[in-house]
């Protein structure tokens, strides 16, 4: 199993990627051991994750995530949307 989730930078910019443990991922990043992952050394926080059963699914998850608007991001992060209304291609076949 595989999470997909979301990094907010202290500068407002959102960040998806995978992990096994986000909250690890986070603190690395905010020891100084995950700045490569980002563009910012700035510190981030943890807003948004959804545990999913393949790791092919997660991957497609973060493709689709990244294709959302800001807006639609912070939507996901705040709980307005799930996963897959805010990704409805992501069961699809394409």
């Amino acid at each position: 199993m595989r999470f997909v989730y979301m990094l907010e930078c202290a500068d407002g910019t959102l960040y998806t990627g995978l992990a096994k443990n986000p909250a690890e991922r986070a603190a690395a990043h905010n020891a100084g051991r995950g700045a490569k992952y980002t563009r910012s050394r700035l510190p981030v926080r943890l807003v948004w994750q959804q545990q999913l059963p393949s790791e092919h699914l997660a991957r497609r998850a973060e493709v689709l995530i990244k294709q959302l608007s800001r807006q639609e991001k912070l939507r996901l992060a705040a709980g307005e949307v799930s996963l897959y209304d805010a990704c409805p291609r992501l069961l699809g076949n394409d």
